[in-house]
């Protein structure tokens, strides 16, 4: 479960905290400061003369023509709730007449009053007769002081004459620890609203800025932190296979940690570690700020070097596609690079004549060839340009370039051109394709996974001269390469970090 770590486990508890801070807050703003409340609202407030008015057509159908004074009668639906939380006793009205409260039909008489109540609460209706303070007179209508429980509601339908519809109504008077107030215009079947305009607002703000937050850490992108960062200027030198790894790792630490410059100059895994030997040698304060990336181990005279195990590199032989072989046996590969075949269709292949383009003496990659394919050197080199043959007596044109770029550029413009790679960089070349070696296609997914015998690979190694401060750049850049960030960068280049539970035992 590798969402449960500390950062999600905090996250999602300030989540459930925001939403119960929330609902508390509800709760205080209902029960707290208005804990008993009447609400009233007006739900129907409508003409029912024969008259056009407020823009709206009835027909009274002679209900009222014996009746004077009522070609403007109107019908009006009062709704009177407890939209708090406690309830409303009798003494809780706190006017001094007999009646509890009074509704106000500006500029309306009222002609008579009905009183309904939802089923289930018939007791109301005991407190609605003269004596208990029900009247009207004028535009002024009494109702008694009626004991209501929480959402409990009744109902008024109050015929009216003179004035039009949508006059002002007003409902007055006072509740103990309480108040009265207009609620929100609404039908006959609408509910009174739960939670106030401002409630509902603030708690769903909260809610979603909470939740929102929970969001963007448990979803966020689960890369390794940072470990450390340290100020001044570095060297990464070495490997030229490697290089596209360390060039993005250095822009993005130089990224993360202000003050920091790393520059990356691979000029070969050979050459890079006898120059940070050569360098250390020199310094006169301990580990040079210096770090030379090899594709394999270093050579055994160079005891100061300290290595750090980064990744597992996967390489692949390469071919013009003119030379139309998919796979070829580790037999056939030694025998091409003895020189014994130096035509391709002596292995099946096009009537081409072979060209060994291969990487010069400090190479990496050609270390790891010569170590893991051919189990021996390469033959001398015969060609300057790779097309032509500078010693008559070799059996074939060999030549040596500095870069792996060079190579994979010049196998694929030189038809029966051959030569090795870094995998990443191989598959993304046109004009060449890989070859399998004996059946195993050079797959890194394979070979992670264990699936696969392909031989041509290597540990990519860090060295340092001796051990850096623990607060240097060199250490934390390493750091920040092996185990931090720089995992994501190796992964992506088609590596396998050594630092992960399969690369631990590829890289052992």
């Amino acid at each position: 479960m590798e969402w449960l770590s500390a950062e999600n486990v905090v996250a999602v508890g300030t989540a459930l905290l925001g939403i119960v801070a929330s609902g508390v807050m509800v709760w205080y703003e209902r029960r707290v400061p208005r804990r008993k409340r009447i609400g009233y609202r007006v739900q129907m407030d409508n003409p029912i003369g024969d008259d056009v008015r407020s823009g709206r057509a009835n027909r009274r159908l002679g209900l009222f023509d014996e009746v004077p004074g009522m070609s403007d009668a109107t019908l009006v639906l009062l709704r009177i709730e407890n939209d708090g939380s406690q309830s409303i006793a009798d003494n809780d009205y706190t006017g001094r007449e007999l009646h509890g409260l009074t509704a106000v039909f500006t500029d309306r008489t009222i002609r008579g009053v009905s009183v309904t109540q939802p089923v289930g609460t018939d007791h109301l209706m005991d407190h609605f007769t003269p004596a208990a303070g029900l009247g009207y007179d004028g535009n002024t209508l009494r109702i008694p002081r009626v004991p209501l429980n929480p959402r409990d509601h009744f109902k008024l339908l109050v015929l009216l004459s003179g004035g039009d519809v949508g006059c002002p109504i007003r409902l007055i008077g006072g509740i103990r620890d309480g108040e009265v107030h207009p609620n929100r215009s609404a039908t006959p079947d609408d509910k009174a609203p739960l939670f106030s305009r401002a409630s509902r607002l603030i708690t769903i703000m909260l809610t979603v800025c909470v939740v929102t937050l929970a969001a963007i850490v448990v979803l966020r992108d689960d890369s390794p932190p940072l470990i450390g960062c340290a100020r001044g200027a570095l060297t990464v030198t070495g490997s030229t296979a490697f290089a596209p790894v360390v060039e993005e790792v250095a822009k993005k630490y130089a990224r993360d940690c202000e003050g920091a410059q790393v520059t990356v100059d691979p000029h070969g895994s050979t050459a890079g570690v006898r120059e940070l030997e050569a360098t250390g040698l020199a310094a006169k304060n301990g580990s040079p700020a210096v770090v030379a990336l090899s594709d394999g181990p270093k050579p055994s005279d160079m005891p100061q070097l300290r290595e750090n195990r980064i990744a597992v590199s996967v390489f692949a032989i390469v071919v013009n596609n003119g030379v139309r072989l998919k796979n070829l046996s580790t037999a056939d590969v030694r025998r091409l690079y003895r020189g014994e075949i130096t035509n391709w269709k002596q292995l099946g292949g096009p009537d081409l004549a072979v060209h060994l383009v291969s990487r010069d003496a400090n190479s990496g990659t050609r270390q790891v060839f010569q170590r893991r394919v051919l189990k021996r050197g390469e033959i001398a080199n015969s060609s300057v340009d790779c097309v032509h043959k500078d010693d008559p007596t070799a059996p074939v044109i060999r030549c040596e370039l500095d870069s792996t770029e060079q190579v994979l550029t010049q196998v694929a413009e030189l038809p029966g051109a051959i030569g090795y790679s870094e995998l990443t960089l191989a598959s993304g070349a046109k004009g060449l394709h890989t070859l399998d070696l004996d059946g195993h296609p050079p797959s890194v997914d394979a070979i992670e996974h264990g699936t696969s015998d392909y031989p041509y690979r290597e540990i990519e190694y860090a060295y340092t001269y001796g051990r850096p401060p623990a607060d240097s750049l060199a250490s934390s850049f390493l750091t920040y390469l092996s185990r931090g960030n720089g995992q994501d960068v190796i992964r992506t280049h088609g590596h396998i970090p050594c630092w992960t539970p399969e690369g631990l035992k590829l890289c052992a």
